[in-house]
């Protein structure tokens, strides 16, 4: 059953219906009406004022956190908040969904306003991605989803084949995917700059002591020897819609309000946050998929509970045709994680000393058959650049870029708005986070794994399997899993 709403104001949304213009009664007593500037000409006028027909009316599932974000660049991106959903809007600080319709159940909120929305925006923890997504596309809605999409590789299936289906725009929020340094890397690919890539070095460093806020759930000190036990549920929060589909968790502060993603049954570490960053690039234009064979070389404080505080697995790519050979890619995470560049990549100082380049705290190193030279990028929306850096005056045209008109979410505004395609839809988005979530199968199970891309299955292993799959679903739930 669907949970009431919390705060739900008893009108409707005061915005205008994207099929209906408004009429002024100025004018009507000498027998014509007069319409604003913005809808008679249909553009944007002086005040910023937008004619429905070129604006897109959305819905966030998720209000706080990474949510403030998404919504405050949607309306950068000239669409309107209709309602906003959260299951705890405890120190909701997103000045958009004031005044706005909340709800604590995403159900109600889109029974309630479908008519009113054309998109939504989902920014909850990666277990409950899914079931909102397929509700929305099921009622016809574009999706923008955070990453990574799902928390199980058959929830990325069911959304490729959703996607197929029902036709609507959808993105996944790897926002670097539309950036100048996402053009700059396609340039290298198509003029042969990045070819021949045999190894990829993928990490991301983190400090002794990382903020607890945002990375405590991986931080050595912070080791559990069981699961989180109940503590008294608060009455602001939702705990059985911030559950989902699986299994009744107990509440516990450790899982809300912001250190769940550091749970195998629930976060995806940092594999799963920071990957879809880090590797998008090489795994989208590099043509990856999927691995043959994942290998856990090395993990600190494994408990099957969290993520590990240090984690080093290497996933291995089969070839895919001419110049993308078969390829390694070694994912680092935690403390220490930052690659050692070989000094044959080095640039010379003035006195001809060689001088180690400095690589940032998450990104990549690209190693060439050839090896003549490395391809090191940042994440996000980073450029790449070449090592030893001399090396660079080579491939100036292909280095150069510029940044496209718009940034991730406008991309998906205008995507919905018919005027461009998504830069990382689910077909690029789904593969990505399946390859991913083999390797936090791997790091859960704190073993090697053998990948069959043909089945999409592990290679007699089915404890490795049931995890592909989520295990069960609450009846409440089922109806979802069926495309």
């Amino acid at each position: 059953m669907k949970s009431s709403t919390n705060n739900t104001p008893s009108q409707s949304p005061s915005s205008p219906s994207r099929r209906r213009f408004l009429r002024s009664g100025v004018g009507s007593a000498i027998g014509f009406t007069f319409l604003p500037s913005y809808l008679a000409l249909g553009k944007e006028d002086s005040s910023g004022n937008i004619p429905p027909s070129k604006r897109i009316n959305y819905a966030a599932i998720g209000a706080g956190g990474r949510a403030k974000a998404n919504i405050q660049s949607a309306t950068n991106a000239g669409a309107m908040l209709v309602a906003s959903c959260d299951i705890d809007f405890k120190g909701l600080e997103s000045p958009d969904a004031n005044g706005k319709p909340r709800y604590s159940d995403f159900r109600s909120m889109l029974d309630k306003h479908e008519k009113d929305i054309d998109a939504v925006v989902v920014s909850t923890p990666d277990h409950t991605h899914y079931v909102a997504t397929i509700d929305a596309m099921r009622r016809g809605k574009h999706v923008y989803v955070e990453k990574p999409l799902t928390h199980t590789f058959a929830e990325s299936e069911l959304l490729l084949r959703a996607a197929e289906k029902y036709k609507v725009v959808n993105q996944m929020g790897n926002q670097g995917h539309t950036s100048a340094g996402a053009t700059q890397f396609q340039q290298l690919v198509k003029a042969g700059v990045i070819k021949d890539i045999v190894r990829i070095d993928a990490y991301m460093d983190l400090p002794e002591n990382p903020n607890p806020k945002y990375y405590g759930y991986i931080a050595k000190q912070n080791r559990l020897t069981a699961p989180p036990t109940a503590q008294e549920i608060p009455a602001n929060v939702n705990w059985d819609e911030w559950c989902g589909p699986r299994e009744i968790l107990p509440f516990n502060t450790l899982y809300h309000p912001r250190t769940w993603r550091g749970f195998f049954n629930v976060g995806a570490g940092l594999l799963g946050d920071w990957g879809a960053h880090i590797i998008n690039f090489a795994h989208d234009w590099l043509q990856l998929g999927f691995p043959t064979r994942i290998e856990v070389i090395k993990q600190s404080e494994h408990n099957g509970i969290q993520f590990c505080s240090s984690s080093y697995i290497c996933m291995k790519f089969p070839a895919r045709g001419e110049g993308l050979p078969a390829c390694e890619l070694h994912w680092k995470d935690g403390v220490g994680a930052n690659p050692t560049v070989s000094e044959q990549y080095w640039d010379k100082d003035d006195n001809g000393k060689s001088v180690m380049p400095k690589v940032g705290g998450a990104g990549t190193l690209l190693h060439r058959q050839q090896g003549d030279y490395l391809i090191e990028r940042g994440s996000h929306t980073a450029a790449s650049r070449l090592l030893p850096r001399a090396k660079m005056s080579d491939f100036r045209d292909s280095l150069k870029t510029e940044a496209p008109p718009h940034d991730h979410m406008g991309n998906f505004i205008q995507a919905c708005l018919g005027n461009t395609t998504c830069t990382s839809p689910f077909s690029i988005g789904a593969p990505l986070t399946q390859a991913m979530i083999l390797g936090t199968v791997a790091q859960r199970l704190n073993r090697s794994l053998d990948f069959d891309p043909a089945t999409k299955r592990f290679v007699n292993d089915n404890e490795a399997n049931a995890l592909l799959d989520g295990g069960p679903v609450r009846d409440a739930w089922k109806d979802y899993y069926t495309v």
